[in-house]
């Protein structure tokens, strides 16, 4: 499943967050670290929702 992710510039870095997952959101210094970030929460916040049913 793919899922839209939204990536803002921020005066520390980037930051990153998915509308159609809430309460899902990452940061970093660059771009390949918020992509990164964000990858991996997605990975863990989708995991968990299995988890739970």
């Amino acid at each position: 499943m793919e899922y839209l992710i939204v990536i803002e510039q921020t005066e520390s870095g980037y930051s990153a967050y998915s509308p159609d997952v809430q309460g899902c959101v990452a940061a970093g210094a660059t771009l390949t670290e918020v992509e990164r970030n964000m990858k991996e929460a997605m990975e863990f916040h989708l995991d968990g929702l299995r988890e739970e049913g």
